[in-house]
């Protein structure tokens, strides 16, 4: 496992499912799409995930969706996928201006898959470690 990372103030920081199979494909799609380098990475249920739960003031102890921490904010569901795909290099892009859509279209169609994400895409028995293979992205326990 890779050494602890600290992203410095400000920096966005993704939080995932790790044990879902679609949530860590997707975190690898916006590693290879060219996420800006200051994002990291932490999945839910580790204890640094937990900690910046906690940290922004939300649940920690069964939580199960994406969220966005960035300059003292956060984004849950689809209001995070957005602003994260808003920071990937055109085509993808285009995606952020989904967040001008109302919530509850968004999260609804959001809601629709993560419900399913484990009976359709699978799911790990651990937290999947996919860190190796992008050191200084992950932030670990």
């Amino acid at each position: 496992m890779s050494s602890s990372v600290q992203p410095e103030s400000g920096q966005p920081i993704i939080l995932y499912d790790g044990q879902c199979k679609l949530c860590n494909a997707w975190v690898i799609f916006l590693l290879r799409h060219r996420l800006p380098r200051d994002y990291h990475f932490a999945a839910i249920q580790s204890e640094r995930g937990k900690q910046l739960l906690q940290r922004a003031g939300l649940p920690h102890d069964n939580i199960r969706t994406i969220v966005l921490l960035r300059d003292g904010q956060h984004w849950l569901r689809a209001q995070a996928i957005c602003r994260i795909m808003h920071s990937l290099p055109w085509p993808w892009r285009a995606c952020g201006v989904l967040r001008y859509l109302p919530d509850g279209l968004t999260n609804l169609i959001y809601n629709l898959i993560a419900r399913n994400r484990y009976r359709l895409f699978g799911r790990y028995d651990q937290v999947h470690v996919i860190e190796a293979d992008y050191p200084g992205r992950f932030l670990t326990d």
